[in-house]
């Protein structure tokens, strides 16, 4: 099989990581990717957004190719923060940053890989499938891009997202989906010391809900967690008001609902318990996916990865991707591991090899 350029791989990676791109902040990178799409021979139609989510756009992008079928390969642009001013660090083989930002692979990794892909595919003159690309802004913090997405503009019934940690080979077949719940405990101020028998003190009534509460791993595929907590003047005055900000994850969709539904009447209990008034805003994140692993799409990617003498592990993951959103939207698409990890944190790192890896899988599927 041809070989990636792996310098080129690594020095565009670097690149892109020092393109500051903070969830709303994506134009530029947008624009850089959107110029070197365009160099390999894309037709690339930017996709616009609300001001209010991004200064930024979505990429629709469409390679010709020679080979039977298409696929749509998809990343997501933005960065969570610290992601700003990111200076890249090189050592035996591992890229972290210098401590103080993110490093970017989530989920610039899979952006540097499809374009290196692309680079050998084209300068090698090996014929491939149809490419079409759909690269996102806002995925953190809601997948709000993908869910912008028009998806009309995509003629592939098959996609893969680059966007997973774990070993390459990694296989994202199985994905929850979230249910947010947003409340607002009202309570009744009243002097801490004079006369707190006079209040209804909203932490009070919270911490009676979460006390009887279902939280953390509730079975092997479902989650929850409180996540933001806000309230309070001052210490003498009975808390007379509190947000909080809550999920639930599941595989299962029953299962998702029931969590829910555990969690909303345990609030509303606790606030009648205690005379206190309660609103509460849920809302779904997005759903869960499910591709079985007998599907010819997994097997003719768990296929490319056999070739090359890489174990292919087909599994399930507890995060959300734009994955979910394209799958609600018809597509099958499965989610690639780019070996990053320890991603939203300063100790954030990935490994050159797994980088070489994922980007000669995408070669080999391209091009078989």
């Amino acid at each position: 099989m041809t070989q990636i350029d792996q310098h080129r791989l690594v020095d565009n990676f670097i690149h892109l990581v020092k393109i500051d791109s903070e969830s709303g902040n994506e134009r530029n990178v947008a624009i850089d990717i959107e110029s070197q799409l365009q160099q390999l021979g894309f037709d690339v139609e930017r996709l616009a957004v609300p001001d209010s989510l991004s200064n930024g756009f979505n990429i629709y992008a469409k390679l010709p190719g020679t080979l039977d079928g298409s696929v749509v390969l998809s990343c997501h642009m933005d960065t969570v923060t610290p992601g700003n001013g990111i200076t890249p660090v090189i050592h035996d083989g591992i890229i972290t940053s210098q401590g103080e930002t993110i490093l970017g692979g989530d989920d610039k990794s899979g952006i540097a890989a499809i374009i290196e892909a692309v680079h050998t595919l084209k300068n090698n003159a090996l014929p491939h499938k149809t490419i079409e690309i759909a690269f996102t802004v806002f995925e953190e913090g809601g997948l709000k891009g993908s869910k912008l997405f028009d998806c009309t503009k995509i003629e592939s019934k098959t996609g893969i997202v680059l966007d997973s940690g774990g070993p390459i080979g990694t296989i994202i077949a199985v994905a929850p989906g979230q249910q947010n719940l947003k409340v607002t405990i009202t309570g009744k101020p009243a002097h801490a010391g004079l006369a707190p028998e006079q209040g209804i003190n909203a932490l009070t009534v919270a911490a009676d809900a979460i006390s009887n509460m279902k939280l953390s791993r509730i079975d092997a595929e479902t989650t929850a967690n409180i996540g933001v907590v806000k309230g309070g003047q001052a210490t003498n005055i009975v808390m007379p008001s509190l947000y909080l900000e809550a999920e639930a994850r599941s595989l299962d969709e029953t299962k998702l609902a029931e969590q829910a539904a555990h969690m909303v009447a345990t609030f509303e209990a606790a606030a009648e318990k205690h005379g206190a008034q309660i609103h509460i805003e849920s809302s779904r994140a997005y759903n869960p996916f499910q591709i079985d692993e007998s599907h010819p799409h997994i097997q003719s990617v768990k296929n490319v990865f056999t070739e090359l003498d890489i174990q292919p592990i087909v599994t399930s993951t507890g995060g959300g991707s734009d994955a979910n959103v394209f799958a609600e939207k018809g597509l099958t698409i499965v989610n690639l591991s780019t070996g990053m990890a320890k991603v939203h944190t300063t100790e954030e790192y990935i490994a050159i090899d797994d980088m070489r890896k994922i980007s000669q899988v995408l070669v080999g599927y391209l091009g078989a």
